[in-house]
């Protein structure tokens, strides 16, 4: 029989699998522009965002940028009063809460080009628990770039973009990885009895 602390050992591995954020790039292969007609809200409403998950804008900042705004400033392309502002080209924002998360692009035009995006998390939804979550508060509108581990780089300006799954290919690995452990700690426990 497995004692209480094999157990909360087991625990913690199952609830470490469970809670992986994903990176989600805004676009996928097209990144965020206005060329090519993106359509962002089918793209956000054909995911399944949570709590903790980082949502990466890619872009070139000569002709673009990322601006958090009200629900009110989203609908009328208002760019005047910006929660917080995104200029590296590289962003990545961790998801805090839950509901809807407005972004636009600031540049005269894009937004009412399509350049916008609505990133919703229901209100039902399991909240993700994630140390990168802690990195940036609501009031702050500094960017502090994450670098997602190597087997979770979402693609980069120099290399091929990923297929629109890398997200869920991202988790699955992670679950397999959480899945292997914890048959190691069970096996190990065993044999030590």
């Amino acid at each position: 029989m497995a004692s209480s602390s094999t157990l909360s050992v087991l625990a913690l591995f199952l609830f470490v699998g469970s809670s992986m954020s994903e990176v989600y790039k805004v676009g996928d292969s097209d990144g965020w522009t206005i060329i090519g007609n993106v359509n962002y809200t089918a793209w956000s409403s054909s995911k399944k965002f949570k709590v903790g998950d980082i949502i990466l804008f890619e872009y070139n900042s000569k002709f673009h940028n990322v601006m958090e705004v009200s629900k009110d400033d989203y609908h009328a392309c208002n760019a005047a009063a910006p929660r917080a502002t995104y200029t590296t080209g590289n962003d990545s924002i961790t998801i805090k809460r839950r509901g809807h998360h407005f972004f636009l692009c600031g540049f005269p035009g894009h937004c009412q080009a399509g350049q916008k995006v609505d990133i919703r998390i229901p209100k039902l939804a399991s909240a993700a628990t994630s140390p990168a979550a802690t990195t940036l508060s609501p009031e702050s509108p500094t960017v502090i770039p994450l670098a997602p581990p190597a087997s979770s780089v979402v693609g980069t300006t120099s290399a091929p973009s990923p297929h629109p799954s890398t997200a869920t290919s991202i988790s699955s690995l992670g679950l397999m990885i959480t899945t292997t452990l914890v048959v190691s700690v069970v096996s190990f426990c065993y044999l030590s009895y």
